[in-house]
């Protein structure tokens, strides 16, 4: 037609792209493109490579959120800005989109007939430069029992030079799909696209933030973005840059806007009016009050009117005061994301951790060195003084059985994270031989259970801030040490799909009972702070190091940043310990729904048969099942004791032994009346 707009026209042209494909030069020319900063050495290479007479088909390969779909968009920017070569003045960008083409082709030929009609296209339209994102996913796209595929029939357009395309694609699919079809790779010219520095980051969220500002209707300040940027770098490792950087910018202002809208009172009542109005008039409609329900009506349409006038209003308002996104709004973003804490310490959190030392030693009792070390590791890192490349703190718990090295560590993650759920607990004694030191990392490839990755690196992986105890180490083979040493200095570890997996927001803690096979010769074992010999302790620790340097190779040794030596227990501790063991028994016994009292002298006489000096407080548990726990099993059994009764423990020192005693709930009311 005359008088036909240029763009009606190019449209027409290629009716089946427009069809499967969206053009990407069209968007940059109606402004609805992400500026594209940076990257400059990226797009002339890709410009090169596209003005090559021959072979003249760019791939650009990286790792996911690197921008390599950017780099296409900025390449579309220049064509309309024409600071591009003479050549590539007049070309449209196509993006393909595959899915598109497969879908609904149910009938054999069906597929191959849209290729073959989008060959022809581009044939009859060398202005146009094909993109497919996700170039692998040519590989066997629309191929059925003796058909072709995709990428067979791209080959031979591509090697006569009849089509432009540019593909984007991972390092891993590159490999797999591409690379061992050597006629296909030949085809493609590879560009490494590298993640950005912090710095050309920085610069991207400076270019990009007017963009998210508007949508959210907010500020960020400076501080803001260099936020986005070190705390992703820092605690978000699994992802790149400068993705990763731009979601927490887009979500801290999502998080911000959202948090902030209050509608105005006006608003609201008018609202509820205009439901009254309306049920008004429904029920003079009802009552066939027509005059009535009429007049409602027109109450009804002023009403409407004042309240979209009012809502405009409203939301000019808003606009007009955008909220201001803060460093710290970043953090709380980025810690949802990672999971791991990384705001300032609030007041609340700072008094938190001063009590930390005293609620750890009123649950750890007779470890207070021990406890003081933790405490130190934890208070430094959530400052923000620790080393950022190292776990929080890497500890050996060293002594007897039976002193609460376990238990220590269970007690630290229950105080740091609410619940022993990140407590990630690997039982070294599965690990006895060498063919098992692959099940932490993962099978190596071409093993069964290769996919499913290792048993520390994904638990790691799921839950990157939290204590991992490795139990009884000494037990494992020493190859699994080895294995160890990447991540006590690094505090990173590659697993067999070549994950790096972060330990830099763990406590790495490792408990051992070695060389106390060697103090039980020694008499007293580790003696105890009150009133022995401080030349006991000192020669028992000596015992246990020398143990130690014979089992463990000293880089291992170096690289923990404490050996931390749990004392034996002392008699004054089993009294405090019966208190603790004690309240999980009350519980159970006020589930059943009787009240008990235990007198002194019955928990002076289950502490004097619990205590034993080799196994430290887990013959206090054995004494208080067998004391207690038993005598009352049975009693509940035999006599007929009913909820609401009062048990009393008392000890009967003439023949020595536990006596329990039940007074009747009704007993108990007939003499509270009398």
């Amino acid at each position: 037609p005359l008088g036909g707009s240029p763009t009606a026209k190019t449209t027409s042209d290629t009716p089946v792209l427009d069809n499967f494909g969206t053009d990407i030069t069209k968007a940059a020319s109606e402004n609805r493109l992400d500026p594209v900063v940076g990257r400059e050495k990226e797009i002339e290479r890709l410009s090169q490579i596209l003005s090559r007479r021959k072979k003249n088909n760019p791939v650009l390969i990286g790792e996911p959120g690197v921008g390599k779909s950017a780099i296409v968009e900025g390449l579309a920017l220049r064509i309309i800005q024409k600071k591009v070569s003479r050549i590539l003045f007049d070309k449209r960008v196509i993006a393909l989109d595959m899915a598109s083409i497969v879908a609904g082709t149910k009938y054999r030929g069906q597929f191959e007939e849209r290729m073959r009609a989008i060959l022809n296209e581009l044939s009859k339209n060398p202005n146009i430069i094909l993109f497919i994102d996700e170039i692998h996913t040519i590989v066997g796209a629309g191929g059925a029992a003796g058909s072709l595929d995709a990428a067979n029939m791209l080959k031979p357009a591509l090697a006569r030079g009849e089509i432009q395309c540019v593909g984007a694609t991972t390092l891993d699919e590159y490999r797999k799909n591409i690379e061992k079809d050597g006629a296909l790779e030949r085809r493609f010219q590879k560009i490494i696209v590298d993640p950005t520095t912090s710095e050309e980051t920085l610069q991207i969220l400076q270019n990009i933030k007017d963009r998210y500002e508007e949508h959210h209707n907010v500020k960020y300040t400076d501080e803001a973005l260099d936020a986005c940027v070190s705390l992703t770098e820092r605690y978000v490792s699994d992802r790149n840059f400068p993705d990763k950087a731009i979601d927490a910018l887009d979500e801290a202002g999502s998080r911000v806007h959202i948090s902030n809208i209050t509608i105005p009172k006006v608003i609201e009542t008018m609202e509820q009016e205009l439901e009254e109005v309306e049920q008004l008039k429904n029920d003079a409609v009802k009552a066939q009050k027509y005059e009535l329900a009429a007049s409602y009506r027109d109450k009804q349409r002023q009403l409407l009117l004042a309240l979209e006038a009012e809502e405009v209003r409203w939301q000019k308002e808003i606009k007009e005061k955008p909220e201001i996104v803060d460093d710290q709004k970043v953090a709380e973003v980025v810690a949802m994301i990672s999971g791991v804490p990384v705001q300032r310490i609030a007041q609340a959190e700072g008094q938190r951790l001063m009590q930390m030392k005293d609620v750890l030693r009123s649950q750890v009792i007779g470890q207070d060195d021990a406890v003081e070390k933790i405490v130190k590791a934890i208070q430094r890192n959530r400052v923000g003084l620790k080393d950022p490349n190292k776990p929080i703190g890497t500890f050996m718990f060293l002594g007897p059985t039976g002193v609460g090295k376990t238990h220590l560590a269970k007690k630290l993650a229950e105080f740091l994270f609410d619940s022993s759920d990140n407590l990630i607990r690997v039982d070294m004694s599965e690990y006895m031989e060498k063919f098992t030191v692959s099940r932490l990392v993962g099978a190596p490839p071409g093993y069964v259970g290769y996919e499913e990755g290792g048993q520390l690196t994904e638990k790691v992986r799921h839950k990157p801030y939290s204590v991992v105890l490795l139990d009884e180490i000494e037990k494992a083979h020493p190859d699994v040490f080895n294995l160890l040493l990447q991540v006590l200095d690094e505090g990173h570890i590659t697993d067999s799909l070549g994950r790096r997996i972060d330990f830099k927001n763990t406590i790495l803690i490792m408990t051992s009972n070695i060389g106390t096979r060697q103090l039980k010769d020694f008499g007293r074992g580790v003696g105890f702070s009150t009133g022995s010999d401080l030349s006991d302790v000192e020669h028992a620790r000596g015992v246990i190091k020398k143990a130690l340097s014979k089992a463990f190779a000293p880089e291992f040794l170096n690289r923990v940043d404490d050996l931390v030596m749990f004392d034996q227990l002392s008699k004054e501790s089993i009294h405090k310990i019966i208190d603790l063991e004690l309240e999980g028994f009350y519980n159970r016994v006020n589930e059943l729904g009787f009240t008990i009292k235990i007198s002194d002298e019955a928990k002076e006489f289950i502490a004097t048969k619990g205590y034993d000096v080799q196994f430290g407080a887990r013959p206090l548990k054995r004494a208080i099942q067998k004391h207690l726990e038993d005598e009352m099993a049975e009693m509940i059994i035999l006599t007929s004791v009913s909820e609401g009764d009062a048990i009393e423990v008392e000890f009967d020192k003439e023949k020595e032994k536990i006596v329990i005693n039940v007074t009747k709930a009704k007993d108990a009311k007939e003499k509270a009346e009398e």
